[in-house]
């Protein structure tokens, strides 16, 4: 598997693990499910990205979930993280809502879903460590116009779209504050998230 995903590498590095460039995200890690359902999206066009829409255009079903499983048994050391500091104060904003989330207007802390050390939740929740701010940024707002959806319900585009533009820049600083650690997933379990979610879903 790992000859087959070689021409996932020059944009993701080495096992997923991760690349300079902001835009290109860490995959090694994240759940299976959720790396299943973004290479469907892609291949389908739901999400829009024209490199991997061409490189998955053909590829099957269970092609896709090997992938997926391949880099979500990955654990390399994450790349070091470049480009200047965020203030103190913007970070603990990002903090608050990530760990608190907004009750007045109904957004549920980022913990809530994506799990108390932020690693993820099986089968379908990624991991939010090791992103760079401009990609998380760049992620919600895809979701607030519409641009990357995820399968019905998308709870991501109620969430996002209910955001201002200080809160997505004060949570994607502080997601990319947070160091890449040994955590992985959480297991599914009977805790029962704040809203529906599609991306819970099992992979076929």
């Amino acid at each position: 598997m790992e000859a087959r995903v070689a021409a996932c590498v020059g944009c993701h590095g080495d096992a997923g693990r991760g690349v300079e460039n902001v835009y290109f995200p860490r995959l090694a890690g994240k759940p299976a499910g959720y790396l299943y359902h973004q290479l469907v999206a892609f291949r389908d066009g739901r999400r829009k990205y024209v490199p991997m829409n061409y490189l998955l255009a053909y590829l099957p079903d269970s092609y896709l979930f090997k992938m997926a499983e391949y880099f979500a048994a990955q654990n390399p050391p994450p790349l070091a993280q470049a480009g200047a500091k965020p203030s103190a104060q913007l970070v603990g904003q990002g903090q608050q809502i990530a760990t608190q989330g907004v009750a007045a207007r109904r957004i549920p802390a980022c913990t809530t879903c994506h799990g108390v050390d932020l690693a993820g939740r099986e089968p379908g929740v990624p991991g939010l460590l090791g992103l760079r701010a401009d990609y998380v940024s760049a992620q919600l707002g895809a979701w607030r116009y519409g641009t990357r959806t995820a399968i019905a319900p998308d709870c991501m585009q109620v969430i996002a779209a209910s955001l201002s533009e200080p809160e997505v820049a004060a949570v994607s600083a502080y997601l990319a504050s947070l160091p890449v650690s040994n955590a992985r997933p959480a297991k599914p379990s009977g805790v029962q998230l704040p809203m529906p979610c599609g991306s819970q879903s099992q992979p076929k």
